[in-house]
C-alpha cells in the first residue's frame, strides 16, 4: 500500500523521543488557523511512495536513530491507516520504536471497518502524539473548522487500547490562553492511565509566510507570538486539571 508523502526528514528532535526519521504524509480535514504547514491540507498532490523505499531511508542512517525511531506527521496519518500498516509492520519487525502525531480527527468510532484497522495499527504503535487544539466544541471549531468529540473519543480509544499517549498543546495569545479552559484540558487528559508526557508549546509566526507564497490568508495575522514565560504558567494550570482529577479518581 502507498503512501501519499509530502516529505522526509532525517533527523527529527522534537518529534517524539530520541532522533527520529520523519514522515510528512500529504492530506489534512483539518484547517487550524495556526497551521505551519498548510501545504499538506490538499488530499491530492505529494509522492506515491512504497513501505519499504521509505524504511530503505531510515535505513540509511539508522545509528542515529538507536534511541529514537520512526514518527509520521502530516498533515494527518490516520487518513492512510492502510499505508501505516504496512510501515509500522516492516518497523516492529526490525525492531523499531514507532510513533504517530495526529489530531485524531480522523477517528470514526462508528466506523467498524475503520476501527478493525486502527485496532491492527495500535498493536504495531509505541506512542501516539495527540494534538488537542482546544477542550471547548465551539472553540475548537472556530479554530479549526472542525468538531473535537471525535479527537477527544480517540484519547479515551488509546487509552483503552494502553496506547502511550502525549498530549500537545499550541498556547496562542487570547485564543487558547483561557485558564478557565487550560484546567477544563488538563482535568479530561487526568482521568488517563496512558498519559505520559505533556507538551505546551508557544504559537509563533514562522508559517505566516508559507500563507503569502500559497495566496492563502492568514487568519491569525496580527497576533504576537506567545510569550515563551508565560507558557510555563500556562503549563501548570493544566497540570493543575491534571492533579485535581487524579486526586478525585484515587478518592473515589
Amino acid at each position: 500500500m502507498k503512501g501519499r508523502i509530502h516529505s522526509l526528514e532525517s533527523f527529527g528532535t522534537v518529534d517524539g523521543p530520541g532522533t527520529r526519521f520523519v514522515v510528512f504524509v500529504q492530506g489534512c480535514p483539518m484547517r487550524c488557523a495556526y497551521c505551519h504547514n498548510p501545504d499538506t491540507w490538499a488530499m491530492t498532490g505529494g509522492t506515491m511512495m512504497e513501505p519499504e523505499e521509505i524504511f530503505e531511508q531510515f535505513k540509511r542512517n539508522e545509528d542515529f536513530y538507536k534511541k529514537g525511531g520512526i514518527t509520521v506527521t502530516g498533515g494527518e496519518p490516520l487518513m492512510q491507516v492502510d499505508f501505516l500498516i504496512d510501515l509500522f509492520t516492516i518497523a516492529k519487525a526490525n525492531h523499531v520504536h514507532t510513533c504517530i502525531d495526529s489530531s485524531g480527527i480522523a477517528f470514526k468510532p462508528d466506523n467498524t471497518e475503520f476501527i478493525k484497522k486502527l485496532d491492527r495499527l495500535m498493536e504495531l504503535t509505541d506512542l501516539v502524539m495527540l494534538d488537542i487544539k482546544h477542550i471547548d466544541p465551539v472553540k475548537h471549531k472556530e479554530l479549526t473548522s472542525q468538531p473535537n468529540d471525535g479527537i477527544l473519543a480517540f484519547a479515551e480509544y488509546l487509552d483503552r487500547k494502553h496506547v502511550d499517549m502525549w498530549i500537545r498543546h499550541v498556547v496562542v495569545p487570547g485564543i487558547t490562553d483561557d485558564d478557565t479552559y487550560l484546567f477544563k484540558l488538563g482535568y479530561f487528559i487526568g482521568q488517563f492511565s496512558n498519559l505520559k508526557a505533556l507538551d505546551v508549546l508557544p504559537y509563533h509566526t514562522m508559517g505566516e509566510s508559507k500563507y503569502e507564497k500559497l495566496g492563502i490568508p492568514y487568519k491569525l495575522a496580527g497576533v504576537p507570538a506567545m510569550d515563551k514565560n508565560k507558557v510555563i504558567e500556562k503549563k501548570e494550570v493544566i497540570l493543575n486539571g491534571v492533579r485535581k482529577r487524579r486526586e478525585e479518581n484515587a478518592e473515589a
